[in-house]
C-alpha cells in the first residue's frame, strides 16, 4: 500500500493556497497594526514633547515678566537673566531670550548667539491670538527640534521682547526608532511563528486529505481492502478518514454480496435449464414409447418453467423496485382470503417436506385498499423462506389478529433461525445467511417494499438454532360484526365487476 500511495504525486496545492491567500491577508493585516502602532508611538511621543513644551508658554511666563514687561529694553534684560538664572529644565529644554527686535542676547546655555538665526515660528506668534507658536524641523545645524517662541508684551500691549524653547528630539526620535526595532522584529517572529504553526496545520490537514485521495484512488481501482488507519484527531477530517473506512467496508461487502448474488442467479438458473434440457433430450429420444415417461418428464419441464418464471419476476421485482418503477394495482381486497389461499397452497409442500404447517385467523373479513397480487406475493415469499430453513420435523405457525383496524399476521417457525450479526441485515438486497439454500436473496427485499408502498411494517425477530418470527402490520378499514355480510357482498361485487371489466376488454 505504501509503495502505491508513493507513485501519487502532490504539488502542496492547498499549502500554496493557503501560504498565497490565508497567509498573505494575515501578514497584510499585521503590517497594517504594526504601521498604527507606530504611528501611535510617534504621534504619542512627538505630541508630549509638544506638550511639554507648551507647558512653559503657560500663563506663568507672562506673571514672571510682568514687572519686567517695559519698552526699556535694560528692565526687560534684567528680567530675562533673571529667568534664565531660575530656569530649572536647562539639560532638557534650551531657553533663548529676544529682544523687541527678534535678536537674541542671552540663552540658557550660556553660549552668545551672535550671528542672525532664522526663527520660522517668530513671525506667526506676533500675530497669533495667543502670542506664541509652535514649529517643528532642523536647525541651522541640522538637528531636529521643536520650538515655540511666546511673545512678552507691556501693560500696554506692546512688545517688550519674546522667549523661544528649544526640545530637541534626537532622543526623542532614538526612542521612537527603538519601537519601530521591537514593532518590526515582533512582526517578523509573529510571521515566522504563522508560517511555522501555519504550514503545520496545514499539513496536519494535506498530508491525511493526500492519504484520502490515495486511498480512494485505490478503492476506485479496485482495491476494497484500502484503509486510512493512522489519522489521530478525532475532528472533521478523522470523519472524513472514518467516512472513507466505511465506505471501502460498505463497498466491499456490497461487492461479495454482488458476486454472490450473481453465482447464487447463475446456479438457480441453470439447475432447471439443466433439468429442461436433460428431460427435453429425454423425451426427444424416447418418443411416444413410454407415456408415463413421457407424462412426468413433461410435468418437470413444466415445474421447472414456472420456477425459472418465479425467479424472472423477482428479478424483474427488484428492477422496479431500484428504479422506482413497482407501482400497485390497487381494490377493495380481503387481506384474510388472500392469506387463506397462500396457505392453502402451501399445505401439499410442507406435507412433502415432513413440515407441521399450522394457520390460525379468525373467521372474519379484513378488507383493505391494495394490490391483492403483491399481498399474495409477500406472504408467498415469507412462507417460501418458512420452509427452505425449516428441517424436516419441524413446525410453521401462520397467525392473524385483527384488533383497533389494524391485522397483526405472524409467521413463525422452528427452522435454523438467524444470527444476531445476520439479522439487521437480511431485508438488503442480495444478501442471504445460508449459501447452502437456493434462492436470490432479494425475496426479502421485494417483501419490504411491497409491505411499504401499502403503508405497513415489517419486522423479523429471530434466535440463532431456535427459529424466526416474521410480524407484519397492515391498517384494515373498520368492520361492525353487523355489516360483515355486506362487506362480503361488497367484495364479490367488486370482483365481479372487475372480472365484466376483464371480459370486456378481452
Amino acid at each position: 500500500m505504501a509503495k502505491e500511495k508513493d507513485k501519487v504525486k502532490y504539488k502542496g496545492g492547498l499549502t500554496k493556497r493557503w501560504i498565497l491567500q490565508t497567509s498573505t491577508i494575515i501578514v497584510a493585516v499585521l503590517l497594517i497594526l504594526c504601521i498604527i502602532a507606530a504611528y501611535f508611538i510617534h504621534s504619542y511621543y512627538y505630541s508630549t514633547a509638544k506638550r511639554k513644551i507648551e507647558s512653559y508658554a503657560s500663563s506663568i511666563v507672562d506673571i514672571y515678566f510682568e514687572n519686567y514687561a517695559s519698552t526699556d529694553d535694560k528692565v526687560f534684560e534684567k528680567g530675562a537673566r533673571e529667568y534664565i538664572a531660575d530656569f530649572t529644565d536647562k539639560s532638557f529644554v534650551e531657553v533663548w531670550v529676544l529682544d523687541k527686535y527678534g535678536n537674541v542676547f542671552i540663552s540658557s546655555s550660556g553660549f552668545p548667539v551672535t550671528e542672525k538665526v532664522k526663527i520660522p515660528e517668530y513671525e506667526e506668534a506676533l500675530t497669533g491670538p495667543q502670542n506664541k507658536a509652535v514649529w517643528q524641523g532642523k536647525n541651522s545645524s541640522g538637528e531636529n527640534i521643536i520650538a515655540l517662541t511666546k511673545i512678552i508684551t507691556t501693560p500696554e500691549n506692546k512688545q517688550a521682547g519674546s522667549v523661544r524653547y528649544m526640545i530637541s528630539l534626537a532622543d526623542i526620535d532614538d526612542q521612537i526608532a527603538t519601537w519601530y526595532f521591537i514593532i518590526f522584529l515582533a512582526f517578523l517572529v509573529l510571521v515566522f511563528l504563522l508560517m511555522i504553526s501555519g504550514t503545520i496545520f496545514i499539513n496536519s490537514i494535506v498530508r491525511p486529505i493526500q492519504d484520502v485521495c490515495v486511498t480512494a484512488k485505490m478503492i476506485a481501482d479496485g482495491n476494497y481492502d484500502a484503509r486510512i488507519d493512522h489519522y489521530l484527531y478525532n475532528d472533521e477530517v478523522g470523519q472524513l478518514c472514518d467516512t472513507i473506512n466505511e465506505m471501502a467496508e460498505k463497498i466491499k461487502t456490497s461487492d461479495k454480496i454482488k458476486n454472490d448474488f450473481i453465482s447464487t442467479v447463475s446456479h438457480e438458473l441453470r439447475t432447471p435449464l439443466t433439468a429442461i434440457k436433460g428431460w427435453g433430450e429425454t423425451l426427444l429420444q424416447i418418443g411416444d414409447t413410454d407415456p408415463n415417461l413421457t407424462k412426468r418428464g413433461m410435468n418437470v419441464i413444466i415445474n421447472e418453467s414456472s420456477r425459472l418464471n418465479g425467479i424472472v419476476e423477482e428479478l424483474l421485482d427488484f428492477s422496479r423496485i431500484q428504479s422506482g418503477r413497482m407501482v400497485l394495482k390497487n381494490e377493495k381486497m380481503d387481506i384474510l382470503a388472500e392469506l387463506d389461499e397462500t396457505v392453502f397452497a402451501f399445505r401439499d409442500r410442507a406435507a412433502r417436506e415432513g413440515i407441521d404447517l399450522v394457520y390460525n385467523a379468525p373467521n372474519l373479513p379484513a378488507p383493505m385498499d391494495g394490490d391483492p397480487d403483491r399481498i399474495k406475493q409477500v406472504f408467498v415469499n415469507i412462507l417460501d423462506n418458512a420452509l427452505k430453513y425449516t428441517k424436516q420435523g419441524g413446525k410453521i405457525v401462520v397467525s392473524a389478529e385483527v384488533k383497533d383496524d389494524t391485522i397483526t399476521i405472524v409467521f413463525s417457525d422452528t427452522g435454523c433461525g438467524i444470527s444476531a450479526e445476520d439479522l439487521p441485515h437480511v431485508k438488503e438486497k442480495f444478501y442471504k445467511t445460508n449459501m447452502t439454500v437456493h434462492g436470490s436473496g432479494i425475496g426479502l427485499a421485494v417483501v419490504d417494499e411491497i409491505v411499504r408502498l401499502h403503508k405497513g411494517t415489517f419486522d423479523i425477530d429471530s434466535v440463532l438454532g431456535q427459529g424466526t418470527s416474521v410480524t407484519i402490520r397492515f391498517d384494515i378499514d373498520h368492520v361492525e360484526l353487523e355489516d360483515v355480510w355486506d362487506i362480503d357482498a361488497a367484495i364479490a361485487a367488486e370482483n365481479e365487476k372487475k372480472a365484466m371489466e376483464e371480459n370486456e376488454d378481452a
